[in-house]
């Protein structure tokens, strides 16, 4: 019988989130499987079969839930009339106990890691997710960090577990040309606690000189954080120098890395940690954890700190903001680093996987 995979793309919405991009990215190097994608966009290279446009993060919890019961209930319908013989998904979602055969995504473990417990990804993380991955074939992943994670908190044997590394656009995050030097350090993501914004914040305050610089936080503004953080910011005499730009577009992201003194992203946990690879791309410095994913993709190209240690990140800016020549070094060693990541090997390494089991 001729082996047949599907690709399960029900999460997947028209603004894209870090998933859509993962997935986006990954898919045209799985077209020499022929696979059928299971979508409600239009992908014209590819088989498709259409399916509700209601499961995805943009319908909030009831989407959530939707795309949970459709995944275990319609499904196993899919894949016998489709005479499929592999699912591959790229979020820890498949049928259980349905006999269908699935590889599966893992991009962090974060929720077991920071639990809040009135968040409905707690039980999902606790009760569903783990016995998805023991009825997986295999599991992909984004890094060493996030294998092992699987083992330590699910107890998945290391062999059923490849980490794979992101990748970037190169013709989108690339340095642009002779852009003027600003005076500020950027952040870009979530302003969750785990992403540790108040110690940086009040590591940015404690900068000798530091009425000469700013510091410029990028991602959506989550209305349960940003009011701390600015209570944070204005407690310490720093709140007309700490930015809030909220939503920064794709196509904007390259020239702000570009300008900005360093990338920090004192993140206490990450399962890959795509800004710190972007900005790299663009020749940016950059400051980050010295835990988690984020020393496998940095490597010796940045400087690494102890998130949790508030005087180091400041020692780390203001050693950047005052050595010119630093900066110039850490410019093209973060360039050199990028270049050592792409999507082209992202997707052909995820190819070579489910084709072991077609």
């Amino acid at each position: 019988m001729k082996q047949h995979l599907i690709v399960n793309l029900s999460l997947l919405f028209a603004r894209p989130t870090g998933i859509a991009t993962y997935a986006g990215q990954v898919i045209p190097y799985l077209k020499a499987l022929n696979p059928t994608l299971l979508t409600n966009q239009s992908y014209p290279d590819f088989n498709s079969h259409l399916i509700p446009a209601n499961l995805t993060p943009q319908q909030g919890r009831s989407g959530h839930l939707r795309r949970l019961l459709w995944t275990q209930l319609r499904v196993p319908q899919i894949y016998k009339q489709l005479k499929a013989s592999l699912l591959f998904s790229p979020v820890p979602e498949a049928p259980l106990y349905k006999g269908c055969r699935s590889v599966v995504m893992v991009h962090d473990l974060i929720p077991l890691r920071f639990p809040n417990l009135t968040s409905p990804l707690l039980p999902y993380f606790r009760y569903y997710v783990p016995r998805v991955l023991q009825e997986a074939l295999h599991i992909v992943c984004n890094s060493q960090a996030t294998a092992q994670d699987l083992v330590d908190f699910y107890g998945i044997k290391s062999q059923k577990i490849t980490p794979i590394p992101l990748g970037y656009d190169p013709g989108h995050f690339k340095p642009q040309i002779e852009p003027a030097q600003g005076t500020y350090f950027l952040y870009v993501g979530r302003q969750d606690p785990y992403k540790n914004l108040h110690r940086l914040i009040t590591a940015f305050a404690a900068l000798p000189q530091k009425e000469d610089y700013q510091l410029w936080l990028a991602g959506t503004s989550d209305p349960r954080y940003v009011p701390q953080l600015q209570q944070v910011a204005e407690s310490l005499g720093v709140s007309e120098q700490v930015k809030f730009l909220g939503y920064v577009s794709y196509q904007e992201l390259p020239l702000l890395y570009s300008q900005a003194l360093a990338l920090v992203f004192p993140s206490l946990w990450e399962g890959f940690g795509i800004p710190v690879l972007e900005a790299m791309a663009c020749g940016t410095p950059v400051i980050t954890s010295n835990i988690s994913s984020l020393p496998e993709v940095v490597g010796d190209a940045g400087i690494l700190v102890d998130p949790y240690n508030i005087s180091a990140l400041t020692a780390a800016l203001s050693t950047v903001a005052q050595d010119s020549q630093l900066r110039s070094k850490m410019r093209n060693l973060s360039l050199k680093r990028a270049s050592q990541f792409s999507w082209q090997q992202t997707g052909e390494t995820t190819r070579e996987v489910l084709s072991g089991y077609l």
